[in-house]
Parts: C-alpha cells; sequence; structure tokens
C-alpha cells in the first residue's frame, strides 16, 4: 500500500523507489513507536521506590534510583537543620544519681610552707565528680563440683547438677548463650561477625556452629509462646498479612517471609513465595476475620474458606496514589485522595486514643465524601485495561 506522509513528496505513479521510501518510513514509524513504548517502561521501572510501590526502603539507594519525594524533602531539611537535637526528637540528659562506686582522692604532695600533704587533717569531700562506664568484659571459666556424701547409713550421695549446666566436661554458659542469640536475632548480626564480636570482647572462644544451636534451643524455647501468638492472630477480628524477601542461608540466597500482625501481636514465617508456604504459615487456613493486605492473590485463595472479608492496607493505597500523582502530574484527585486518607487515619487515632470505638460520623463523612470523589474522577479519567481479573496490567491508579 501506497503511503502520504505530510512534508513528503506524493509518490509518483507507478514510482517503484517511493513505495519503498514509503515503505520503509512507515517501518521506521513503527519502531520509533515500540521504542518509546520501551524507553516509558524503563522510565517507569527507574521511578519505582519505597514511596510509589511495594519495593522496600532497602532499594531506595540502588543506582539510578530515585528516592521517594519524602527523602527528599528529609534530605533537603537536614541540609538546614542545626547541629545537635532536633525539636521533637526525644532527648537524654546526664542525671547524678547514686553512685554504684566510689573512689575517694587525697591532696598530695606538698603545700607551700613546706610540710608533706599526707598526714594533712581531711576535711571532708570538696567536689565529687560522676562518669557512667561499664566493667571490661571478659568471659570468666565457672567450675561446678559436685560433691559426693556419706551418709551414717553407709549411703553415698551425689549432689544435683545446678539448673542449666549441661551433662558435659565443658559448656559454654547461659549468659553468653543469651549474647549470641541477642547479637543474631536483635542486631541482625551475621553469625560469623558475631561469634568474632564475642571471642574479641570476652575472650570466649565459639564456633560458628555454638551460635546457630543457640539459635535453635532458643527456638524451641518459644515454640509454645509462637503458637499461642499463632492463635491470638487467628482469633483476631482483624488482622494485617504482608510478605518481603530476607538474606538467609548461603550467600546470595534469598527466603520469602509472609508475616500477619494485629496491633498487639506480630508472627513471622520463613518460606518461599508459594501458596504451600502460605499454607504451612498456619494462619490463613483457619482465620475467620477480616484480611487487610497488599492484594497479593494468595490471600484470595478459595482454600481460606472462613475469611470474613479484605481490606486493602492503607499505605499501599497510598503509594498507589502516590504513583497515581507522579505518572499524572496535572491531576488534583491522587493528592486529594491522599489527604483524605491521611485524614481518615488521623481522625481513627484520634478516637482510640479517646476510647471511642469509631470515628465521630462529623469528622469521617467529610473525609469519606472527599476520598470517593477522588476515585471517581480517578475511575473516570484512567481507562482500564480488559484483561483478566487477577491480572495487575492496568494503568497506574487503577
Amino acid at each position: 500500500m501506497i503511503m502520504a506522509y505530510v512534508g513528503l513528496p506524493s509518490p509518483a505513479p507507478g514510482c517503484a523507489s517511493c513505495a519503498a521510501r514509503d515503505a520503509e518510513i512507515a517501518a521506521l514509524r513503527v519502531q520509533l513507536a515500540e521504542l518509546g513504548e520501551r524507553v516509558a517502561r524503563m522510565e517507569r521501572a527507574a521511578s519505582r521506590n519505597s514511596g510509589n510501590s511495594s519495593m522496600p526502603p532497602s532499594s531506595d539507594d540502588l543506582p539510578g534510583r530515585r528516592p521517594p519525594r519524602s527523602q527528599r524533602r528529609a534530605a533537603g531539611r537536614a541540609d538546614k537543620r542545626r547541629r545537635g537535637k532536633q525539636p521533637g526528637a526525644p532527648g537524654s540528659a546526664m542525671c547524678w544519681a547514686e553512685p554504684d562506686e566510689t573512689h575517694d582522692y587525697y591532696p598530695r604532695g606538698r603545700c607551700a610552707c613546706g610540710a608533706g600533704l599526707e598526714g594533712a587533717l581531711d576535711l571532708g569531700v570538696a567536689r565529687s565528680f560522676q562518669q557512667l562506664d561499664m566493667a571490661e568484659p571478659s568471659a570468666r571459666r565457672i567450675q561446678h563440683d559436685l560433691h559426693l556424701g556419706l551418709c551414717g547409713c553407709g549411703r553415698e550421695h551425689l549432689a544435683a547438677r545446678p539448673a542449666g549446666v549441661p551433662d558435659a566436661p565443658v559448656t559454654i554458659g547461659p549468659n553468653l548463650r543469651a549474647l549470641a542469640v541477642y547479637l543474631v536475632v536483635f542486631q541482625h548480626v551475621p553469625a560469623e561477625r558475631c561469634r568474632g564480636l564475642i571471642a574479641e570482647v570476652t575472650g570466649a572462644a565459639v564456633s560458628a556452629g555454638f551460635i546457630h544451636s543457640c539459635l535453635r534451643a532458643a527456638a524451641d524455647l518459644a515454640a509454645g509462646v509462637i503458637k499461642l501468638i499463632a492463635a491470638l492472630i487467628i482469633a483476631a477480628r482483624v488482622a494485617g498479612f504482608d510478605e518481603t524477601t530476607l538474606r538467609a542461608g548461603p550467600a546470595g540466597t534469598r527466603r520469602y517471609v509472609p508475616g500477619a500482625f494485629t496491633e498487639q501481636y506480630s508472627l513471622l514465617f520463613l518460606g518461599a513465595r508459594t501458596l504451600e508456604s502460605f499454607r504451612d504459615f498456619g494462619i490463613l487456613p483457619a482465620f475467620g476475620g477480616v484480611v487487610v493486605s497488599d492484594r497479593y492473590q494468595n490471600y484470595f485463595h478459595p482454600d481460606w474458606k472462613h475469611i470474613a472479608g479484605h481490606q486493602a492496607c492503607r499505605s499501599h493505597l497510598l503509594r498507589d496514589f502516590e504513583d497515581a500523582a507522579e505518572t499524572y502530574p496535572d491531576a488534583i484527585w491522587p493528592a486529594q485522595a491522599q489527604r483524605a486518607l491521611r485524614g481518615l487515619i488521623r481522625a481513627w487515632h484520634d478516637a482510640r486514643d479517646t476510647s471511642l470505638a469509631r470515628i465521630p460520623a462529623a469528622a469521617a463523612d467529610p473525609l469519606t465524601l472527599e476520598f470517593r470523589r477522588a476515585v471517581t474522577v480517578g475511575l473516570s479519567q484512567v481507562p482500564r485495561i480488559l484483561v483478566p481479573k487477577n491480572s495487575t496490567a492496568q494503568h497506574p491508579g487503577r
């Protein structure tokens, strides 16, 4: 087919070279459109961060990644703020208190009269200085000797082994074991670095295998508590669910971590991003309340027969609206939806702090109306892509 374009001379009838030129231009224009779509996709991928998507905050500082707007604003404020404690930040003060240890110091040397000060009359403490410090940490080797006693009747009795002392000639005590668990679990120190830290600070030579054995022992001790927390979450009327990745195992290995949360309890499970892991987690099969989630498809599986309903996570909605605001910079409805949603969240916090079961209508109704109008306008301006229901191939904000 011969095609004519603006700015090009019309092809002469029967001119084969003109027809070839027009065909090549048409192919180049198709290629240009495809490249434009690829560039748009790449720019959108590069603009993803923890503020407008479900990406973790740890990815915000990757090369070529633009940080969230809140971080950019915070960085700008940081350049202008004064050094030291900032307004509103929790502070701490060095307070005078009863000392744990007191050292007395007496005058030394000679007086101007030539007399030695060692025999001077003590008039009492004139000035005092307190200093907070810690004793130099050092592992102590404690030996537990079990004595054998002989009763008057002739029977021998061996003293009982103290609680917490294993039946082995040489073991590591409970305080060092607790330190290992604290460093790995609470401070996220890798096992090998934890081993080196304990050796350098306390002088106790322990192995990486010892660190892992402490984790297993701690897990066994907490098993009953974990079951109780799981039962309390299952019995809750509303629970939040989320998932993330975690480096665990050999170098470069990532595991999937689903979690369930209420205002009082949290439970995490180390597994994989599969339906089987969600099932092994054990919460969703028996949960009968409202699921608050990021709308991941596994939360809507028909195997969860007792779920009362679903609610979209407010944090994810705010990130979705932030994405829409960046994609449609001239649109008003994304900022309006964010403003109304944040207002509802603040109103709920105020209601909860005053022991109210729900947000008062005077506060909730205007914000709800503002949010619904923003959503209505957004739906009218962003067309829906006809894809299967479980597909996420939709325009931002849709």
